[in-house]
């Protein structure tokens, strides 16, 4: 964990844009299935929200679950 003085020096914006490397990683991996999804026409533009979210839900899970 960061020390709270060099925290402090990081700018708000950057503070707030990192995400747990969890998380990182199941966004990373969630963008790629959306993304194949979308290419095999299984996605559209006014489903993506609802996908994305089911998607990123499911490997989130699973990624707890071990």
């Amino acid at each position: 964990m960061a020390r709270p003085e060099l925290i402090k020096n990081i700018p708000r914006e950057q503070r707030l844009s990192r995400l747990a490397p969890e998380n990182e990683i199941v966004l990373k991996t969630t963008k790629e299935i959306v993304v194949k999804f979308i290419e095999m026409g299984r996605c559209s533009p006014g489903t993506f929200e609802e996908v994305f979210k089911l998607v990123f839900r499911t490997i989130k899970e699973t990624v707890v679950e071990e």
